[in-house]
């Protein structure tokens, strides 16, 4: 991915089927999204042009962020919302030790089991975590993302289940994470607002926004 993304924010039209439909399914939430890189990226096109992307719920409203390389909303279904884009440059460009921001970010925390011996031939299963230890897991992470957490405000999200073909439907346990934090390597943050932190990022976990802490 060449150059800095962009970042759109479409204010949901709660009265649209599509915009009912993919929150009930985040298969075709992804799908929606999707729609807005361009065609022909190849294998594995979300990595292609970095598309992450957040679901902001409030009690009113609701907003969808994304952000990837380019992004085209006129490809989004009639009538899905309003959408504003920007460019992340000055995020980038403003990134330097010892800068104090406030950060948002959904996560999937979790961890690898191993299987009992008898099980060859299979790499353990995903088991999520929560509480003190989806706590412990974020902290980790974000240092080596570069950032020192002072605030860490977890709120859990509801679950996302991806409909599937399988026998067994997917299911993702989801907790947003609020607060404030110093950059300690502008390097290695770059690096996780680009790429993303953790798993399920096809189902709207993963995208890290800073924005500059208010000093008073």
């Amino acid at each position: 991915m060449n150059g800095h993304p962009v970042l759109a924010r479409i204010r949901l039209n709660p009265h649209s089927r599509d915009v009912q439909r993919d929150l009930r399914d985040a298969t075709q939430m992804h799908r929606t999204v999707m729609r807005m890189v361009p065609d022909g990226l190849g294998h594995a096109p979300r990595q292609q042009t970095g598309l992450l992307y957040r679901l902001d719920e409030t009690d009113t409203s609701s907003s969808l962020l994304v952000q990837a390389a380019q992004l085209d909303p006129t490809r989004l279904p009639s009538g899905y919302g309003q959408t504003d884009i920007k460019s992340l440059a000055p995020m980038f460009t403003a990134l330097r030790q010892g800068l104090g921001v406030r950060y948002r970010i959904v996560l999937n925390p979790a961890k690898r089991e191993r299987l009992p011996l008898n099980e060859t031939g299979k790499r353990g299963r995903i088991v999520p975590l929560s509480g003190t230890d989806a706590d412990q897991w974020w902290t980790r992470r974000a240092a080596e993302a570069g950032l020192d957490l002072h605030i860490m405000t977890p709120t859990a999200m509801d679950p996302v289940r991806p409909r599937s073909t399988d026998a067994k439907p997917m299911r993702h346990s989801l907790i947003r994470y609020d607060g404030t934090a110093t950059v300690t390597d502008p390097t290695a943050l770059t690096h996780a607002l680009l790429a993303g932190i953790g798993r399920a990022k096809p189902y709207g976990a993963g995208m890290l926004s800073i924005a500059p802490a208010t000093t008073t």
